[in-house]
């Protein structure tokens, strides 16, 4: 392995044999997908920390990032997600955090669930995508935080972007926030490690750890599935697997 890049989108495994391996998990799942607006559209995306970005709550982060659901303000979310670890952080502590939906909803009460799943919450837009904006990040939604059939639920929601409309639209959510706690399963990845989550519902998250910029930093690579984009959608892409930027698409779905 090379060093660990210390810069957005370094390119250093361009070519690499792991973008081969994705490639097949991903379109085994259903197809391997990039988004214009995050990571000028990249299909893998390489996840370390980036000195002077410690506090930011993504990838190049590395203080401890919250549940969230992948892309949780746009209207075509990955279904899968994959995290593949080529180098762990030195201490070995740094955790990829999962939490299900269907294990943390017969938890809550039957009012908190009812309020989950109204169309009342709006979800900021990440900070990934918004990386050359100015002014307040845009939100998208109404939207429900839990749909989907009772003994099946499905789950959108993001604990630093999703807000609700209301005081028991904010505790509902906080409430949420508490038992996808308490069901958590921690994932220390080693190298070598592949683990791939339904971000319908699974919301994911990592614990912090500190970096030390030598080289040896925790590096992961992350790769989107989509199971089919609609043919709106494919007809506007511009570069085939990667979807429309949101200025393009918002308010479609």
């Amino acid at each position: 392995m090379p060093k660990t890049p210390q810069a957005h989108e370094a390119h250093i495994l361009d070519g690499h044999p792991t973008n081969g391996t994705l490639m097949l998990v991903a379109d085994l799942l259903g197809s391997l997908t990039g988004y214009q607006d995050e990571k000028s559209g990249a299909l893998f995306h390489d996840v370390h920390p980036v000195r002077g970005e410690e506090a930011r709550i993504e990838n190049s982060g590395s203080v401890a990032f919250d549940f969230h659901t992948e892309n949780v303000h746009h209207p075509l979310r990955p279904d899968y997600l994959g995290l593949l670890c080529l180098r762990q952080d030195h201490d070995q502590i740094a955790a990829t955090r999962v939490s299900s939906v269907r294990d943390a909803l017969p938890l809550l009460t039957d009012d908190e669930v009812a309020e989950l799943r109204k169309p009342q919450f709006h979800s900021l837009y990440p900070t990934s995508f918004t990386r050359n904006t100015t002014g307040p990040r845009p939100s998208a939604g109404p939207h429900p935080v839990i749909f989907g059939p009772a003994d099946r639920p499905f789950m959108r929601f993001n604990s630093h972007n999703t807000q609700g409309d209301h005081p028991q639209a904010r505790a509902a959510l906080s409430a949420l926030a508490t038992t996808l706690e308490r069901v958590c399963r921690d994932l220390v990845l080693a190298p070598g490690d592949l683990v791939v989550l339904d971000n319908h519902v699974v919301v994911h998250g990592r614990t912090a750890f500190t970096p030390r910029y030598d080289g040896q930093d925790r590096w992961l690579r992350r790769f989107y599935s989509l199971r089919s984009a609609p043919l709106w959608a494919q007809r506007m892409m511009r570069h085939p697997r990667v979807l429309p930027a949101m200025t393009e698409i918002r308010g479609v779905v």
